[in-house]
C-alpha cells in the first residue's frame, strides 16, 4: 500500500519587493521587518524542513519551524522571470516585450528567463523526486516545504484534488496548503496561515493595472 504523506506547502514571508510589486523569481531577495513581524511560529515541531535556495524561505522557515534541519530542494525555485525581474508594472508598462507576455496569459518565455511550461515541468519534476526520497525514509508526521507562489500553482494545477486552476493555487505570503499525498495525487485538505490576526494582505502585482483581461492579471508574481 502507497505510503500516505502529509505536507505542508507554505509560500515564503513578505519580501520588500511583495510590497512594492515586484518580480522576484530568481532574484535572492531577504524578507522584511513587516514580513518577519507578521509570521508565528508553526504549533507543529519538526525536526526536517525543506527549502528552496533563496533566503525568503530559509528566513520564513528558521520562523516557523526554529531549531529544524533545513534541507535544499534544487527546481522548486520561484519561475525565472528574466529581465522582468526586480521591476513591477509601473517601470515596464510602456515595455513591448513586457506586455507581449501578459497578452500571452504570461504563458510565453520571459526574455532571458522561463515559460510557464518549463517552470512548471521544473518544479513538478523536483516534487517527485522529492517524494520519492520521502517514500524510501522513516516516515514523519507532517512534511513542511517552504517555497514560493509559483511552486503552489505548479503543483497544485499539475497534481491538487479538487482540481485547481493555475492561477487558484496560490496563497498569500506566509500561508500554505495542508495537502495529502495519495495515488499520486495532492489531495487538498485546507489552507494554513502562519501570519499574526493583523497581518495585511499580499496585494496582486496587476490587479487595477492590468491593460488587458488576460488570466494572468491577478497574480501576485513578486515571489
Amino acid at each position: 500500500m502507497e505510503q500516505k504523506i502529509e505536507i505542508w506547502l507554505i509560500r515564503h514571508g513578505k519580501t520588500p519587493e511583495n510590497e512594492q510589486h515586484r518580480y522576484i523569481g530568481w532574484l535572492d531577495s531577504s524578507l522584511g521587518s513587516v514580513g518577519k513581524a507578521e509570521l508565528i511560529r508553526a504549533s507543529e515541531t519538526v525536526s526536517k524542513v525543506w527549502v528552496t535556495n533563496r533566503r525568503r524561505t530559509q528566513e520564513t522557515a528558521q520562523i516557523l519551524f526554529p531549531g529544524a534541519k533545513q534541507i535544499l530542494v534544487p527546481g522548486l525555485e520561484e519561475m525565472n522571470f528574466g529581465s522582468f525581474e526586480g521591476k513591477n508594472f509601473e517601470e515596464m508598462q510602456n515595455d513591448s516585450a513586457y506586455r507581449s507576455w501578459v497578452e500571452s496569459g504570461c504563458l510565453d518565455v520571459c526574455p532571458g528567463g522561463e515559460s510557464k511550461a518549463v517552470f512548471c515541468s521544473r518544479v513538478c519534476s523536483a516534487f517527485l523526486e522529492l517524494i520519492q526520497g520521502w517514500q524510501q525514509k522513516e516516515p514523519q508526521a507532517v512534511y513542511p516545504v517552504v517555497a514560493h507562489g509559483g511552486t503552489q500553482m505548479a503543483l497544485l494545477e499539475q497534481f491538487g484534488e479538487p482540481k485547481r486552476s493555475y492561477y487558484e493555487g496560490q496563497t498569500q505570503a506566509g500561508d500554505g496548503w495542508k495537502l495529502v499525498w495519495e495515488n499520486e495525487r495532492l489531495w487538498i485538505k485546507g489552507q494554513l496561515s502562519f501570519r499574526s490576526a493583523d497581518a495585511g494582505t499580499t496585494a496582486p502585482c496587476f490587479g487595477k493595472h492590468t491593460h488587458t483581461p488576460v488570466p494572468c492579471r491577478n497574480r501576485d508574481f513578486s515571489g
